[in-house]
């Protein structure tokens, strides 16, 4: 379970970073504040992971 988990963050992340691009070349600030909310969650949800592998060991 939870190296799917650091997948889906790290997809997550990846995605974000891809729209905050995307808006940032369009200018559409919605979508460029979309993909920084998106990495924003990704690093939250990594550190999570990391919280409970610390103390997995």
């Amino acid at each position: 379970m939870g190296l799917m988990d650091k997948v889906r963050n790290v997809a997550q992340g990846a995605a974000g970073k891809v729209k905050e691009a995307t808006g940032r070349a369009t200018g559409n600030d919605d979508l460029k504040n979309e993909g920084k909310a998106d990495q924003g969650k990704s690093s939250l949800k990594q550190a999570g992971e990391n919280i409970k592998d610390a103390f997995r060991d």
